[in-house]
């Protein structure tokens, strides 16, 4: 600057700050616009060209710099054209213009200060065919991938997919070292014609050798590693067992990270030997949760977990509940329970338990105070079924409309569970089905019987990213073989609050014995249903409808009664799991007129 010689030092050197920080601050945009044109080309091909611009998403970020958006602008040549190869058009030009100016030729170091248009302009140029489409050689009686054909379409697509496909034939027939050994690729463009060869190594037949691990990488001792992950070491490679091995140590909850990694070598008698990289989860965890019901009170419940006990991926975990907090339900209600598992016990899909559960519960039709312990094992089918079976003991100290009375069972539950939902707090789709049945006998009495309960959901998606779900949910109760007084009544069953029929009041439906006394059934049934809406990201809107029925024998065709309710609630999504809010009102001579509310924190059902 003319006269800058003689200024100060310290001024001259404020004067270059100044000059500098306007060069090398981002500049905000006000707004950019961006066009993207793909003359001639089909409705699915410019869809998946503007998907993939980052410039677009740039422009619609709010805080976005003409930095950011040049950036963007430079990295789209390339995804358009990988685009357009998957597309099978090897022939396209891409052009980008700011401001009129091609991206590609302006500096990322001195780029412009603002930008206010961008112009994304792609000629696909003529689409391929594949004129020699050749892959080999292939597991016997199997064929290339879907469009991997002489006079198919050529995209790039189906090549990666075609030699992917075959690799994963291979290895899942054993050949765990089967790899693409060459590939070559000719375009045609006089004749728009690809020419491709893809040569295969399916390497020799190998089968599952010895698991091995660093010891200091984790707490769990490196025998029960072995036992949880139940590699089947001699048998015939397969990458599906391989997967089910890491999914049983993950399972375990004792590890953060599993990768069971293969040898780069097979051994000499083609074995295929294994290195375990284990990172640990913590070793302890807390946590709680809270529910809200205007006429059930306040609910407040927590845990304490040890995942790695006695450093075998031993679980112990202990939970306990409050109920009933400042509600019109009956009294408070307190349960504490525990529950000890070891994994891989007898097979690596059996897990040993034993537990015990102690609790008071002061409901509107009985008190009761009863201790439980016992033990049994789960078995894991597959990733969606698990069966569980063992034996409890059981001492109840009861008061009702019966009398006062005490009762001793020897238990023996046993339950199905599968389970296929895409999400156990916000489930979009899929199925839970629950079947319990529980044979007891009376120590202290002549008491013979089963409980039996089912629990069945189905969710369905619907529009675009399920904006609306359908739920839909059935329970089923019976006790068989015993009488009501045979049994504690908390194995009876009672309708009316947030887990049968919302609106109408917490266990409202029980038999009535006369002059005012009542107690459980010995049938059940529910239906529930909603109507899920998603309003954003954010919140959703539920409406619903309940509706239950209590039995006086086992199977409902004797005394018995219906009762009903409906109403609306709101969910917001925390990401972990929606918090509840639900208004509902019974279905009957109170409709309209009284209300319950229940807030709690994931769905219903």
């Amino acid at each position: 600057m003319p006269g800058d010689e003689n200024l100060p030092d310290s001024r001259l050197f404020s004067r270059f700050l100044c000059l500098l920080a306007l060069i090398l601050a981002p500049v905000s945009l006000s707004a950019t616009e961006v066009a993207v044109s793909v003359p001639g080309a089909r409705e699915e091909l410019s869809d998946r060209l503007r998907s993939a611009s980052l410039v677009v998403e740039a422009a619609e970020k709010d805080g976005a710099t003409a930095q950011d958006v040049l950036a963007a602008a430079r990295a789209d040549y390339l995804r358009m054209i990988e685009v357009l190869y998957d597309e099978g058009h090897y022939g396209g030009v891409v052009s980008i213009l700011v401001d009129g100016r091609e991206a590609a030729d302006i500096s990322p170091l001195a780029g412009p200060l603002e930008i206010r248009s961008v112009q994304v302009r792609v000629q696909p140029g003529p689409l391929f065919w594949f004129s020699r489409a050749e892959i080999g050689p292939l597991v016997p009686n199997t064929r290339p991938a879907e469009g991997y054909a002489a006079g198919e379409a050529a995209r790039a697509g189906v090549i990666r997919n075609a030699a992917r496909e075959a690799v994963d034939t291979w290895r899942d027939v054993g050949h765990a070292k089967a790899e693409v050994s060459d590939q070559t690729i000719t375009a045609n463009h006089a004749k728009t014609a690809i020419s491709s060869q893809i040569s295969l190594s399916p390497g020799p037949r190998l089968r599952f050798g010895a698991l091995y691990m660093d010891e200091t990488q984790s707490r769990v001792r490196p025998g029960r590693v072995r036992a949880i992950a139940g590699l089947p070491t001699g048998e015939i490679y397969s990458p599906a067992e391989l997967q089910e091995a890491e999914q049983r140590l993950r399972r375990t909850g004792a590890f953060r990270s599993v990768t069971l990694r293969e040898a780069e070598v097979p051994t000499a008698d083609n074995r295929l030997d294994f290195n375990a990289e284990l990172t640990d989860a913590k070793r302890r965890r807390v946590g709680a949760g809270i529910e809200l019901s205007s006429l059930e009170g306040l609910t407040l419940s927590g845990f304490w977990l040890h995942r790695n006990l006695l450093g075998g991926a031993e679980r112990l975990r202990f939970d306990f509940e409050i109920g009933g907090i400042g509600g019109d339900s009956g009294g408070i209600d307190y349960k504490l329970s525990g529950r000890y598992e070891r994994p891989a016990t007898f097979t690596p899909n059996t897990t040993l338990f034993l537990g015990f559960t102690i609790q008071e519960l002061d409901e509107p039709e009985y008190r009761e105070r009863s201790g439980r312990i016992g033990g049994g094992l789960t078995h894991r089918v597959d990733e969606d079924l698990t069966v569980e079976s063992g034996i409890m003991y059981q001492y109840s100290e009861i008061d009702d409309d019966l009398g006062s009375r005490t009762l001793e069972h020897l238990l023996f539950p046993s339950s199905l569970t599968f389970d296929d939902r895409d999400d156990e707090l916000n489930a979009t789709k899929g199925i839970y089905l629950n079947i319990e049945a529980t044979p007891f006998i009376g120590l202290d009495n002549d008491a013979l019987g089963t409980r039996l309960y089912t629990d069945a959901r189905t969710y369905v998606g619907l529009g675009e990213d399920n904006r609306f779900v359908l739920a839909g949910r059935f329970q089923l109760g019976s006790v068989a073989g015993a009488r009501a007084t045979e049994v504690p009544p908390d194995m009876l069953f009672y309708s009316g609050g947030a887990g049968t029929v919302r609106g109408q009041p917490y266990q409202s439906l029980a038999i009535d014995i006369g002059n005012g006394n009542r107690i459980g059934g010995r049938s059940f049934l529910a239906l529930s249903g909603e109507v899920r809406t998603k309003i954003n990201e954010k919140w959703s809107i539920v409406g619903f409808a309940d509706t239950g029925f209590v039995g006086q024998d086992s199977w409902g065709t004797g005394n018995g009664d219906w009762h009903s309710g409906a109403g609306f609630g709101a969910r917001y999504n925390t990401g972990i799991g929606p918090i509840r809010v639900d208004l509902a009102t019974p279905l009957d001579d109170d409709a309209g007129q009284d209300f319950e509310l229940y807030i709690g924190i994931g769905q219903a059902f």
